[in-house]
Order: C-alpha cells, then structure tokens, then sequence
C-alpha cells in the first residue's frame, strides 16, 4: 500500500533550526528507509525564498499501521517537532516510476 506523506514545518522563528538540528537523524532514518524498499521517493518542499519547510515522502508499507510502527513512530522529524503538521494519503506511484 503506498501512501504520500506531505510534513509541513512549523512557521516561527525557531522552526528553520528545528529541522537543521534533526536533519542528520532524518536522512539516516530515510536512507534505512529506503534501502530497506519503503521509501520510494523523497524531497523537501521548498518556499518562495528556496529555504525548506517541509517535505514530501512516497513511501510503502502493508497498511498505515505498519507505517506507523516501522517509520512514524520513530521519525526524528516528528519528534523533534519539526513537522507541526502531517498529511497523509493513500497514493498508487506509476509502474514506470516504482521499477527498478
């Protein structure tokens, strides 16, 4: 089951400094992710000014309930709260973009 996964950082001040400070974390847990099949494509969403504010994962996992135990629940951008908001959506990638 594939899900998009859009994290919108928080907005004040401190919000920038948050996401650097768990940035390492978070691409460690991404590459393991990933290398492990259930991260099929990731990016930052970047503002006007180019700067990150959130991020966009297309991920797989059996159900939202084994994304949550094997990823979310651990995920540094969540737990640091760098993420104040979280979008989740039941997505189907193209064949041509899932094949390896």
């Amino acid at each position: 089951m594939q899900f998009m996964v859009l994290g919108y950082d928080g907005v004040d001040k401190d919000a920038l400094a948050r996401r650097m400070a768990a940035r390492e974390a978070h691409l460690r847990v991404g590459k393991e992710m990933h290398d492990a099949g259930k991260w099929l494509y990731a990016a930052g969403i970047l503002n006007d000014e180019g700067k990150m504010c959130g991020s966009l994962i297309v991920c797989d996992f059996p159900s939202y309930e084994e994304m949550e135990k094997q990823w979310l629940s651990r995920e540094p951008y969540r737990l640091e709260k760098v993420w104040q908001k979280i979008d989740i959506r039941r997505v189907q990638a193209a064949l041509f973009c899932t094949a390896k």
